[in-house]
């Protein structure tokens, strides 16, 4: 997809002053930086002497980056962000925010795309209820000729979705190009005296502009047009608004659809009426709970096709139909089965199957999954009240013409035969089963694993949790816990497009993570699967329970050995922080796990175990505060005996204190050795 360059949009197309709208925090460099100023820990950007754009430019340094830090913000309406940017050569840039308080930033945008000319980019900002500020880190690659320049910064209100077509970036919407049928901006007074397009919308005149295609160049069968909005960064739900006029539609088909990041369409609207010589208000309901594209689709049979013609895109967040199902929260169908079974009810005959439990993890039992000492379901399948038993656990009604993302944890032990173990079922409001959209398989055991499962109904259903046992001795545990359900599809992402500083699940790599080599010490290593060394170590992972960790191997260390795992570089903030991360320590010989604190060349600690703890992972909590920029060690000390291997995963921050109601045991501080395991 070619962007429509910047340099043809300013010929063909009036600038419309805007300033009356534009908010805190927008900038066009035109004599200075608009209280924008360069991280001094990093290279400085540097303004145009002639002005009208500020740049960071390889020539300045070797493997620097630049981090311009705009004023403090205090938004709290929803708002759109619109840069003009250039990359020469090659490098990235990416758009940060900073929340007020927290250790650390949010990736909004980025990009590494080089062009010959200015390209626009367009971020939602959803509405915040504190201060914050903007961060956008641009590092161009080494080398002369690369350089990474910003020549606009616009914070307007309302979303980024929206646009009248009166600026000359035209909103960030871009043309499909296509060698015959294209988008156009209409209107100004340019425009042919013979020409049947129409006067623009906004203004109702022909000063005005929109966007349209006309099909006196369309040549094969079927040509199409595409105008594309930007994409969307943020959830969104509500009235989509927009007009249109139509010409000679039996030569034209024209339809709207949204597009998402893994490029699936869905048709959201077309017209009902062949032709329409006025502008026509349309107004159609979006749900957007992840990443997507509006695409304005115009596809020609003939040259003798005429034209169709859009202006006055426009978003609320009220639905504009007031048959649309209202807005509703999918963690009604949440549950870590801490405090009961929230809204998840079993059949009331043939006794009870599914039982909440909290047990003391041995080799037989793992612990539970949110917390290694919570509660979570259990269904013991060989002392049911019956023999050849179904046992099917239903969640809440969730309304239909959703796609719904279901998330949950499971774990099997003593199986002999799967098969029926556990599948997931979809029924409709009357308890009739409408598919089986998933079933267990042979790729773990005795270890939490994660499933997802995509989902969309016409009708409201609810799922089910279905375990049939044939006889006593096929079957076994079932353990299920920490069921989440978002709107969506589970293979888009919904969150910032890389996790914060820190933060970290090991699944592609050690997110920056480094270790020192040094005499008389050990390693962590990346891991998948179980430990090499029998009766210690996970024997999954916590994250997914197929997926990595980091762990220290004792049989390549001498006792009292250690191994340490860096963070990357925490700024710091005036707050307290909170250090969540699952840990294992199972073993006869373990050692000691530490948690420590770098800052200015020295260390404090700020937790610690010692000792064989739980064959189960265990979340910790940390609270701490830094006002500096600081670094979070993770310390492994090799115990008496190769039975010491020690792991973490699924390490994150967030503003604190830490407040879990899932937390069971106080994990803040130091600690009594815990060593008793029943077995």
């Amino acid at each position: 997809m070619s962007l429509l360059h910047l340099s043809v949009l300013l010929a063909v197309a009036a600038v419309v002053s805007t300033e009356s709208q534009l908010l805190p925090g927008s900038c066009s460099f035109e004599s200075d930086s608009c209280g924008y100023r360069s991280d001094p820990s990093h290279a400085a950007w540097t303004i145009n002497e002639e002005g009208r754009f500020i740049t960071a430019d390889s020539s300045v340094g070797e493997k620097e980056k630049y981090v311009l830090i705009s004023p403090e913000l205090d938004l709290h309406e929803w708002s759109c962000v619109r840069i003009v940017y250039q990359i020469t050569g090659s490098g990235f840039l990416e758009l940060h925010l900073r929340p007020e308080g927290e250790n650390f930033d949010y990736m909004l945008w980025t990009t590494k795309k080089p062009s010959d000319s200015w390209l626009i980019a367009s971020v939602d900002l959803r509405n915040m209820t504190g201060a914050y500020q903007l961060l956008f880190e641009g590092k161009p690659s080494r080398g002369m000729g690369n350089s990474v320049a910003i020549f606009e910064i616009h914070i307007i209100p309302g979303y980024c979705v929206e646009c009248n077509f009166e600026e000359h970036h035209l909103c960030g919407y871009s043309n499909q190009w296509n060698p015959n049928v294209n988008w156009y901006v209409g209107g100004s007074l340019a425009r042919d005296p013979q020409s049947n397009l129409p006067d623009d919308h906004t203004m109702n005149n022909e000063r005005g502009h929109y966007m349209y295609v006309d099909s006196v160049y369309a040549k094969r069968f079927q040509e199409v047009a595409k105008l594309v909005s930007p994409m969307t960064t943020t959830p969104m739900m509500g009235c989509l608004s927009f007009y249109y006029q139509r010409d000679q539609a039996i030569g034209n088909f024209f339809s709207v659809f949204t597009k998402d990041q893994l490029g699936h369409y869905e048709e959201i609207w077309r017209p009902d009426v062949y032709a329409t010589p006025r502008w026509k208000l349309v107004q159609v309901d979006i749900k957007a709970p992840h990443p997507l594209e509006v695409v304005f689709e115009v596809a020609f049979n003939s040259a003798r096709g005429g034209y169709v013609a859009v202006d006055d895109i426009s978003f609320s967040p009220e639905f504009c139909h007031t048959e649309t199902e209202p807005a509703f929260d999918p963690s009604i169908a949440n549950c870590d089965f801490e405090e009961s079974l929230c809204q998840y009810y079993q059949e009331e005959t043939g006794g009870s199957v599914w039982n909440r439990v909290s047990v003391k993890p041995n080799v037989y039992r793992i612990g539970d999954h949110t917390t290694g000492t919570g509660s979570f379901l259990l269904a013991n399948t060989r002392f049911t009240s019956r023999p050849g038993y179904v046992g099917r656990l239903f969640g809440p009604t969730l309304p239909g013409n959703y796609k719904y993302c279901l998330r949950f944890y499971y774990a099997l032990h003593g199986f002999v035969k799967i098969d029926n173990a556990l599948a997931l079922y979809i029924y409709d409001e009357n308890k009739v089963a409408q598919e089986k959209i998933w079933t267990v398989s042979e790729r773990s055991r005795d270890v939490w694993t994660e499933v997802e499962v995509t989902y969309t109904k016409p009708m409201p259903t609810k799922v089910a949790f279905v375990s049939i046992c044939r006889n006593f001795w096929d079957c076994g545990l079932l353990s299920l816990d920490d069921i989440s359900v978002t709107l969506g599809d589970c293979r888009v992402a919904t969150g910032p497009l890389k996790p914060p500083p820190g933060h970290c699940n090991f699944e592609t790599g050690d997110c920056g993570y480094t270790q020192k080599s040094k005499s008389k010490k050990g390693h962590w290593l990346r891991l998948r699967g179980q430990t090499p060394t029998s009766y210690t170590g996970p024997k999954g992972d916590h994250t997914l329970g197929v997926g990595y960790f980091m762990y220290i191997e004792a049989s390549h260390m001498l006792a009292g050995q250690s191994a340490r795992l860096m963070s990357t570089e925490l700024r710091g903030s005036s707050g307290p922080q909170c250090l969540i991360f699952f840990y294992h320590m199972y073993g006869s010989g373990t050692g000691t796990l530490r948690v420590l604190l770098h800052k200015g060349g020295r260390e404090q600690s700020l937790w610690m175990r010692q000792g064989e703890q739980s064959v189960s992972w265990m979340k910790a909590t940390v609270d701490y505060e830094c006002y500096t920029r600081h670094w979070i060690i993770f310390e492994a000390v090799r115990g008496s005996s190769i039975r010491s291997d020690i792991a973490v995963d699924d390490i994150m921050f967030k503003k604190g204190p830490c407040k879990d109601p899932g937390d069971s045991i106080p994990y803040s501080g130091f600690s009594e050795n815990f060593n008793e395991i029943e077995y």
